[in-house]
């Protein structure tokens, strides 16, 4: 195991302290005495921003006594009781401004870690979203068309056919957010860099919805900023896999259009079927999306509502504020 230089400071400062105090007892000369005032100020230092809190306040304390103590015999012959406290005071300054100073850097690199570890944890946050928002949508596709295609294959095999082209392309979709994710993390090693996907790719993802249709107004679409096109597209993906999960069956309608001086991003859905719910197996709640969405939202500039309709389905509206200018 490799000792840390830092796991010597305290040692060296302690020893370095016994040493200066026994010279002042036996009375060495004044300049040697003197000349450690030079090596136990930078220790001291050194100690208060490096050293263990148990070690380092024992040798601190021996430190900061050998500094004010080193005058004392100068004026302990013919000085008083005050003059040998003022001349002790004196040496207290720099001691303790060594060690203020020493405070000061361990406050300053706890903080730096302390933003290192925040930064880390940001980023496994943006991860999970990541997967939450990208992967289990494609994961959700798959389970949805597997149950179909094992209740329609005795029926009509040319519908379990299609279902199986339906979950490769879903497959596909998730091995490239997979990517995504993995490229995410050599970025954040000083890696490559990937693109986030945004409406551009809405086309796509609404035709790997069955059932759902697609509304966008291109020009709307251009007046989005980049951080707001990537967070309507979450939320496309976010509400179509609501849709997959709890109304199995039902009909999506995703729209894009420009609201006064707002872009809007809307997937409305209608009532799940009639036995729909009972037909295929019911799959789990996740918990994480529309909350945390909401935050991602509002991060982005924009407002979400989400809310059921008076037919029985279900609308989930984003609004950001439009650009400008378009996107060149």
């Amino acid at each position: 195991m490799t000792l840390k230089p830092s796991a010597l400071y305290a040692p060296v400062l302690a020893a370095a302290a016994l040493l200066s105090l026994v010279g002042t007892a036996v009375g060495i000369p004044d300049t040697w005495t003197l000349a450690g005032m030079a090596v136990l100020l930078p220790l001291l230092a050194l100690v208060a921003r490096s050293s263990p809190v148990r070690s380092g306040t024992v040798a601190g304390a021996l430190g900061v006594a050998a500094v004010m103590l080193w005058p004392v015999p100068l004026v302990w012959a013919d000085g008083s009781w005050l003059e040998i406290a003022g001349a002790a005071a004196f040496w207290a300054v720099p001691a303790f401004g060594a060690v203020a100073v020493g405070g000061y850097l361990r406050r300053q690199a706890g903080r730096m870690r302390q933003a290192v570890r925040d930064a880390r944890r940001d980023q496994q946050l943006e991860l999970a979203r990541d997967l939450h928002d990208f992967v289990a949508h494609d994961v959700s596709a798959i389970v949805v068309q597997a149950q179909a295609a094992r209740f329609v294959a005795a029926q009509d095999p040319g519908q379990a056919v299609r279902a199986l082209e339906r979950i490769e392309a879903s497959g596909l979709s998730a091995l490239e957010s997979m990517d995504r994710t993995v490229h995410a993390l050599q970025e954040a090693a000083g890696g490559p860099t990937t693109p986030v996907p945004g409406l551009a790719q809405l086309p796509e993802l609404v035709d790997r919805f069955e059932g759902g249709t697609l509304d966008a107004d291109p020009a709307a679409v251009r007046e989005l900023s980049r951080e707001a096109d990537t967070t309507a597209y979450r939320v496309a993906v976010e509400a179509l896999t609501n849709v997959r999960r709890h109304a199995p069956g039902a009909v999506a309608r995703v729209s894009v259009r420009r609201t006064g001086a707002d872009v809007e991003v809307c997937v409305a859905n209608s009532a799940a079927p009639r036995g729909a719910g009972g037909r295929l197996p019911r799959m789990r709640r996740s918990g994480t999306g529309l909350a945390g969405l909401r935050g991602r939202v509002e991060a982005a500039g924009g407002t979400l509502r989400a809310g059921a309709d008076a037919d029985g389905g279900w609308r989930v509206c984003a609004v950001f504020p439009a650009r400008e200018r378009p996107l060149g």
